[in-house]
């Protein structure tokens, strides 16, 4: 972005007290910053991202109820501009004006300059009697005036239903760093990700949808720069508005135009645009955190705190403090934040980050909050795909199955039960029923449909699926914490040897198990979720929390050897599969009744003793007995015009398997089909009813019908 001279007059007019932000208008810039208890404030503006202090100091004088507002003839994008705020310094009330403090507009749709570490950020004491006193004027990040004038072309919005919907979660930076056919100049940016070589892969792949990791502007955490460390991941936002400008091919300034051209180049190949927002906390942390923005512009409003103490900072995140939504001011924020990223930015939806923070306008989890009301009256926002990470630290923070009906929700329950199921506890065979069957216990509710269940076995925090079945233990010794953070335990398995193998036993044990878990998530009921890279037998050398990792061992390698190209070949076939039998992603919840179904065809989940098919009938469908061998059976019950192909057998052969007698299909179907055997066989094989399956320990045999010509 071209740098722009500053305005020759340096009197600002009253201007307009909405809205939030710095908004051009072709003469000129409207400057509007909310702070309830400020007592003044002051528009920086810089004529170089390298001056150590600001050309023009600003007094806003005009003041419309708590927001503060002035208009500069002649200023133009690409001005570079910042705040100081003052007021009183009592700590002890949630008061922390500090005007030495150089402050990030929390609307600045795009960075000018980036944040440039300097231990000034800190405060020497945050409980002291005096403000700190030093300032940031060199260091402090910068907003930059912006004008949209994007051409949008021909670009529309895919428009996938949630049944046919497929997630790839993925980073921007990762999935590109290594790709040997994206130009390296485009590595690791929204340029690279909207490449052809990328886009080609995931059409190849077949996910419909693309969840990205933050691309909100974050920082790195003071404790990580000291150890030489990054935050990859980016939860640790410094604005809501702005993308994350590391991720510009180009200069800084252009990462908003960039960003678009990506989203423009994933919907003209079909794919939708999902972003993961941290509306939870930010990078200020606690009271002894830096102070970049929020804090310095009104602690009290944007920051919960404890109730009878404004001096204490609420951490429902576990991060040092807690985003305030109950605050008109915040909660606004948030609300523009998303119409921004949904209207100005294109993107088709929202995960969103320890989401049940969002329903705690006081202290207590509340779903039916006001963040959710406005949420869901919003003309803009409630036709989103909107997805919730349904848990945080706080009091009753564990809200899976509770989210409004519109939502749907990363389903941990359903990871667990598959993961130890695959590991070896038979005794949750009936926990995974209930969660292949859709998890109905937990949302069959309110008018919720199985969609509202996120599926995923792997996901961006953990293990991936290669190390699922490689390391027996976390291996986080590169995070520089001594192998204490990160979830435990992993729920995973090593087959004998930790870490890489050359025995051809282990290795074909550790395929045949990554294509049971890949072939659990991609025929049970629900959306489900791939981790990027899983397809590409990704691994982490076994570390279960790589947020500070931006290197090979979070990057994506392309280069495959044979095992790495028949697993990708079977994640793009059993993708294929689930998208041309419908059986597998209903509309509506499926009984395991004939004549309490609600759709095409019915799911029967059995655990099944050999020469006793009965079982007993749970509420979910699920059919148990005592041994390790699970079916999963969709047949045409309901619309005899469905081909026999649609019916579909699926069976879960466990740690304990025992020969499995195929059952009789359903009127029109004389037999079955072999789709995907335990061990990659061809398939094609024909089964007569009653014909015995072979037991393969940690296998997954998926079959479909075969036509009754008669």
């Amino acid at each position: 972005m071209e740098r722009p001279s500053l305005p020759t007059t340096s009197r600002l007019l009253p201007g307009r007290p909405h809205p939030l932000g710095a908004s051009f208008d072709g003469q000129g810039v409207n400057f509007v910053l909310a702070s309830e208890r400020a007592e003044g404030v002051e528009l920086l503006l810089y004529a170089d991202p390298e001056d150590a202090e600001p050309s023009a100091v600003l007094p806003l004088r005009e003041r419309t109820g708590p927001v503060w507002h002035g208009y500069l003839p002649g200023a133009r994008p690409g001005t570079l501009y910042a705040y100081r705020v003052h007021g009183p310094w009592d700590p002890a009330r949630g008061l922390r004006f500090d005007p030495a403090k150089v402050l990030l507009d929390p609307y600045a749709r795009a960075l000018g300059r980036t944040l440039r570490w300097h231990e000034n950020f800190l405060p020497r004491d945050p409980y002291g009697p005096e403000p700190d006193g030093r300032s940031t004027a060199a260091w402090a990040p910068l907003g930059v005036v912006t004008h949209d004038r994007f051409d949008w072309g021909d670009d529309a919005r895919p428009d996938v239903p949630w049944t046919e919907t497929v997630i790839y979660e993925t980073h921007v930076r990762g999935l590109t760093m290594l790709h040997p056919d994206v130009p390296p100049e485009l590595r690791g940016t929204y340029l690279g990700l909207a490449s052809e070589p990328v886009t080609q892969h995931l059409r190849a792949l077949g996910v419909t949808t693309v969840s990205l990791l933050p691309v909100h502007a974050f920082t790195t955490e003071p404790h990580l720069q000291d150890k030489g460390l990054t935050n990859y991941w980016g939860y640790n936002s410094l604005s809501y508005f702005a993308p994350e400008p590391r991720y510009a091919a180009g200069d800084p300034t252009e990462a908003v135009n960039e960003f678009k051209r990506m989203v423009r180049a994933l919907h003209r190949a079909g794919l939708e645009v999902l972003i993961d927002v941290v509306y939870n906390h930010t990078a200020e942390g606690g009271p002894d955190g830096p102070t970049l923005s929020w804090r310095g512009i009104d602690d009290l409003g944007y920051y919960k705190h404890a109730q009878g103490d404004p001096g204490r900072y609420m951490d429902y995140a576990g991060t040092g403090n807690t985003l305030d939504v109950g605050d008109p001011h915040a909660l606004r924020m948030v609300t523009d934040s998303l119409r921004t990223w949904a209207q100005e930015m294109r993107v088709d939806g929202f995960r969103f980050d320890l989401a049940p923070v969002l329903s705690r306008a006081s202290h207590e989890v509340d779903m039916g909050s006001t963040f959710f009301d406005v949420v869901q009256q919003d003309p803009v926002l409630s036709g989103l795909k909107l997805i919730a990470e349904p848990w945080d630290i706080g009091p009753n923070g564990y809200q899976v199955g509770n989210f409004p009906w519109h939502w749907a929700e990363w389903n941990g329950r359903y990871r667990d039960a598959v993961r130890a199921y695959w590991r070896g506890e038979g005794a949750l065979v009936g926990e995974l029923a209930t969660r292949v069957a859709g998890s109905s216990d937990l949302f069959d509710a309110r008018g919720r449909r199985p969609h509202a269940s996120i599926n995923f076995v792997t996901a961006h925090d953990g293990m991936t699926m290669h190390d699922l079945v490689s390391y027996a233990r976390k291996h986080n010794e590169a995070n520089g914490e001594n192998n204490r953070d990160g979830h435990q335990p992993p729920l995973s398995q090593n087959f004998g040897v930790e870490g890489p193998s050359s025995d051809a036993r282990v290795r074909a044990r550790r395929m045949r198990a990554k294509r049971s878990l890949m072939g659990t998530l991609l025929t049970s009921q629900g959306v489900p979720m791939l981790l990027g890279g899983d397809e590409l037998s990704r691994t982490q050398q076994g570390n279960n929390n790589a947020y500070c990792q931006d290197n090979e061992l979070s990057w994506y390698h392309w280069e495959l050897d044979d095992d790495g190209r028949a697993f990708l070949d079977f994640v793009r076939r059993m993708i294929a599969f689930r998208r041309s039998h419908p059986v597998l992603h209903q509309r509506d919840f499926l009984t395991g009744e004939a004549g309490r179904a609600r759709t095409q065809g019915r799911l029967l989940v059995e655990r099944h003793r050999q020469g006793d098919d009965q079982g007993h009938l749970a509420s979910n469908g699920a059919h148990l007995a005592r041994h390790d061998v699970v079916r999963v059976r969709a047949p045409r019950d309901v619309d005899p015009s469905e081909p026999a192909e649609q019916t579909v057998l699926v069976v879960f052969h466990g740690r304990r398997p025992s020969w499995f007698t195929l059952p009789a299909p359903p009127a029109g179907v004389a037999g079955w089909r072999l789709a995907f055997g335990p061990n990659g066989e061809a398939p094609g094989r024909s089964y007569d009813p009653g014909e015995k399956l072979r037991g393969v320990v940690d296998g997954l045999t998926v079959l479909t019908g075969v036509p009754d010509d008669g």
